[in-house]
């Protein structure tokens, strides 16, 4: 199966099935000297893991993570890092009926019409649980991006109706809420909306929202490797994202241009800009104001409401889906989306350090 890596320089492959022995990433590029410790990578995991709340599955994984190769006496060799975290918690039996039909909204029909097989326990490659790589990737990122000065924050902006307040804009609530809101008000709104969507044996979806802060200017390319279109990328890989925007997003089809742009000045010696609508990139490339991205996640999939789908004989019969499943994806996956934009970005202050000659006769520079 192809498509399994993501980057150019800090380039990561995930591995593993939602019900196999084990899912990991493998880490190549990233640079030595970096103190890590699975410490690190577990505070990422334990923000996606299962079981933490009642608007969350109710399968229970430690999800502890151990470090294979690349780390020695605490400090990173530059070698790929390889890491590892076991599945304890499968029950691969409510999903054997999957395996003679299509369930609405999943990927059965379109991995069996690609591969002519697939592993029906709870969705094989194609399960949520895919994103423990990614999770475990992004924390290593974030954390050689801190000592940039480089932050990167997620958070859920809306589930269903229930929007946060941007004004009340809390980030300690973003750890302490069920919801992953930055707005405590809005959550607890949230969480009776979800309950009544639970009563109805229903999903929905949200909105997630990530502003990296620090970012210097000149960061991303021109053409094909723009910075916006690689988040893009790397955002809408995740399952049930379904829309991006960056900046005003799909508010630009209705705006002027003289309301769309944003005049520069001067503030401190240094080139900024008074307003953000173009969410930190201009060109393909970062212009030192914050960015900030969008992304738009489909409801659940797995409802337990009688659904209409065709079975491999080419019958057309009801189901009623078992299992363990989130009535809504946004509060678990609000960490992958920080994780792959940090992985994104890394990716890209890497690439661009060898952009410029002088910068380059500077590094190597032996006087």
């Amino acid at each position: 199966m192809a498509g399994s890596t993501y980057g150019t320089i800090f380039k990561i492959t995930t591995w593993g099935e939602s019900h196999g022995k084990a899912l990991g990433v493998v880490i190549d590029g990233c640079p030595a000297g970096l103190s890590l410790s699975e410490a690190d990578i577990q505070i990422y995991l334990n923000r996606r893991k299962p079981g933490q709340s009642n608007i969350s599955t109710p399968r229970k994984e430690d999800d502890a993570v151990e470090i294979l190769s690349g780390v020695f006496k605490g400090v990173t060799t530059g070698t790929p890092i390889s890491l590892i975290v076991h599945n304890t918690s499968q029950r691969s039996g409510d999903y054997g009926d999957i395996a003679t039909y299509y369930r609405p909204g999943h990927a059965d029909y379109t991995f069996d019409e690609k591969y002519g097989f697939r592993d029906y326990r709870g969705g094989g490659r194609s399960s949520g649980r895919e994103t423990i790589g990614r999770v475990a990737a992004g924390a290593i990122a974030a954390k050689l991006l801190l000592q940039m000065g480089i932050t990167v924050t997620a958070y859920t902006r809306s589930i269903g109706p229930i929007e946060a307040d941007m004004n009340a804009f809390d980030k300690a609530a973003i750890l302490s809420t069920p919801t992953a809101m930055p707005d405590k008000n809005a959550s607890a709104l949230a969480e009776d909306y979800l309950k009544q969507t639970m009563q109805e044996l229903d999903s929905c979806g949200g909105v997630m929202e990530c502003i990296v802060e620090g970012m210097p200017a000149g960061i991303g390319d021109p053409v094909f490797e723009k910075l916006d279109a690689n988040l893009s990328k790397s955002i809408m890989s995740i399952g049930a994202v379904k829309a991006v925007e960056i900046g005003d997003g799909i508010m630009v089809s209705k705006s002027k241009g003289s309301e769309n742009n944003d005049a520069f000045c001067m503030n401190n010696n240094t080139v900024s800009k008074k307003t953000n609508h173009a969410g930190g990139i201009l060109g393909g490339m970062s212009d030192g104001s914050p960015i900030l991205v969008r992304a738009h996640v489909k409801p659940t999939p797995s409802i337990f409401r009688s659904q209409e789908t065709v079975n491999k004989n080419g019958e057309e019969i009801s189901i009623q889906i078992k299992g363990r499943h989130d009535p809504i994806i946004v509060p678990r996956a609000v960490v992958v989306m920080e994780s792959m934009v940090a992985i994104t970005i890394l990716d890209a202050l890497l690439l661009n350090m060898s952009a410029r000659t002088d910068r380059i006769l500077e590094f190597y520079d032996r006087v």
